[in-house]
């Protein structure tokens, strides 16, 4: 911590980065049977037209009231007999999920093995039967039941190698899975399908060069395939970026009015922090599809990033016209937009429109700042006050707000008073103590300050900042600095890569006269964040060790990033470099 009012600091995050940036979904575990809605429809499954006669119907339902009074094995039994007789695959579906919810390991593996030998195309299926793999002989069986299912297959061998991976996706030895799907794509060497499988075996199990190579063969006998291509872009990207992009765009070259390869060369144009060709590439792609509203979604964003805000907006109202699902997001983009085009009436208006979800609480900030902005702080006040009053999670939220508007406009008494208020009602917030204890500090109230950061302590002793708070506060005055270095290596040991916690640690060692211990710990935390006021003291250190240049340097470095900041002002003025 460089001083506890900075912890309380809230950052913007870099929404648009997160928003943009590439990312790679990853199967999860499994609680209950999936119900198959996203297997690609070649492989979703022709059922036979069963008669639901008096005695299967009779069955089923026994195995029901088996499974409700507790029978479980009896009743996964009992469709598993059901799904033999009948060749249903739907009824051996109903006999894994009353396995999965049974936990019975034995009858799920058989369940999942009828109903692979009934839907040999199904992914869940398979996922199922080799989930239960824990040994070579489980192994071997699973191999022997999904060779089968591939032999039969036909024409939708190609779709079905594609799903393989996927069906095996279960089990834990990454390395199993790969030795299975190149025994399994043996026969099929011939189809670009059946590389592609070994190339992602080979990539989950931590083998890129051999990935690459296996898509190499598949693109070899099917040089246009686009899957293969994104997927040979994505597995490069991490360590060979330059490459990633030209794959792409070699591709596009070709392809110019592919989709998905030109959005993922932009996401990976984002990832590279290439923005203005980022832009490009998605302004292309709009061309193409003008009301495709991904495409709408990372084109506004990268138009807003880059200043060009008239075309940004126009983007984002279009998405809003075409029905974006996440409107309070888009709206919040709407809010900024027209705050950086001086339009605060609008703003406020875009900012009103979020109706709920992780962006309400943010948008009210935003109303309440532009309400000050505007000369109207009662009416600022009176809008937290209302949304505080609503009580629930976020009350404690909109007081912390409020108080810290009334500090920012110099009305330090009557934010104290609204804190005050709230801990009153609710004497045991973790935030209403930190908050309060920090705006004690700020007037000297030191007793009231350390009460409150040690009470907070005493009911969460995870709370890294509070030892922080206390241990740099202490140091800041040099008062008690062996015990305000034992808070503070507290706190950072509960926090240990927390760059603000390491700044406090370099002071509070620099206040003990431990230069040489201070500059190491100020220059690691400057290294995680290049924040002004570890510029500060870090700058301090180095002018006691007489490498006054370095300081200067520092400091107006941190300054031209960081016109005003009063921290770096006084330091400069203290030493006059």
């Amino acid at each position: 911590m460089s001083s506890p009012r900075r912890v309380m600091k809230r950052l913007r995050p870099a929404a648009l980065i997160l928003a943009l940036a590439l990312g790679m979904g990853a199967t999860g575990a499994w609680a209950q049977v999936p119900d198959g809605a996203d297997e690609p429809a070649a492989l979703r499954p022709e059922y036979p037209a069963q008669e639901l006669t008096g005695q299967i119907l009779y069955q089923m339902m026994l195995a029901e009231i088996s499974g409700a009074r507790g029978y479980g094995r009896q009743a996964t039994q009992s469709y598993i007999d059901l799904a033999r007789r009948t060749r249903d695959p739907r009824i051996a579906r109903r006999a894994a999920e009353m396995a999965v919810i049974g936990r019975q390991a034995e009858l799920l593996t058989e369940a999942a093995q009828v109903w692979l030998d009934l839907e040999p195309t199904s992914v869940q299926a398979q996922q199922l039967a080799a989930g239960a793999v824990l040994d070579d002989k489980r192994a071997r069986d699973v191999q022997e039941q999904l060779a089968k299912a591939l032999a039969r297959q036909g024409d939708r061998i190609g779709t079905a190698l594609l799903a393989l991976n996927r069906g095996l996706a279960q089990i834990s030895d990454k390395a199993q899975i790969r030795r299975l799907v190149e025994a399994l794509t043996e026969p099929y060497l011939k189809l670009p399908e059946a590389h592609f499988a070994r190339a992602n075996a080979a990539f989950v199990a931590g083998d890129q060069d051999g990935a690459l190579a296996a898509l190499e063969e598949a693109l070899k006998l099917n040089p246009d395939w686009e899957q293969a291509v994104v997927l040979k872009a994505q597995m490069l990207q991490p360590t060979r970026p330059a490459l990633a992009q030209q794959t792409l765009a070699a591709y596009l070259e070709r392809h110019p009015e592919a989709r998905d390869p030109r959005l993922v060369l932009g996401r990976l144009l984002v990832a590279d922090r290439q923005f203005p060709q980022a832009r490009q590439q998605f302004e292309r792609a709009l061309s193409y599809a003008p009301e495709d509203r991904e495409i709408l979604h990372a084109a506004g964003l990268l138009a807003m990033q880059q200043g060009d805000l008239k075309l940004a907006e126009a983007h984002l109202r279009k998405l809003l016209q075409l029905g974006y699902a996440d409107a309070d997001t888009v709206h919040i983009y709407l809010g900024q937009i027209a705050e950086a085009s001086k339009r605060p009436a609008d703003a406020l208006a875009e900012y009103r429109d979020v109706k709920g979800g992780e962006q309400f609480f943010p948008a009210q900030e935003r109303i309440a700042q532009l309400l000050v902005n505007m000369g109207r702080l009662p009416e600022a006040r009176q809008h937290l006050q209302a949304l505080a009053a609503r009580g629930g999670v976020e009350q404690v939220r909109y007081v912390l707000a409020e108080a810290s508007l009334l500090r920012d406009n110099q009305q330090q008494a009557e934010a104290v008073a609204v804190l005050e208020r709230a801990l009153a009602d609710a004497p045991e917030s973790p935030e209403l103590l930190y908050e309060s204890a920090l705006m004690a500090e700020r007037e000297g109230r030191l007793d009231v300050m350390e009460g409150r950061l040690r009470k907070l302590i005493a009911l969460k002793p995870e709370h890294a900042h509070a030892y922080n708070a206390l241990g740099y506060s202490l140091a800041e005055r040099g008062l008690r600095l062996e015990e305000a270095e034992g808070l503070i290596r507290q706190g950072l040991e509960l926090a240990p890569k927390d760059p603000f916690i390491m700044d406090s640690l370099g002071w509070v060692q620099y206040r003990r006269g431990d230069l040489n211990g201070a500059l190491a710990s100020l220059q690691a935390a400057y290294t995680l964040r290049a924040d002004p006021e570890i510029a500060a003291h870090l700058g301090e250190v180095l002018w006691k060790l007489e490498r006054k240049d370095e300081a200067r340097q520092l400091w107006q470095q941190a300054l031209k990033a960081n016109p005003g900041h009063e921290v770096l002002q006084d330091v400069i003025r203290k030493f006059k470099p």
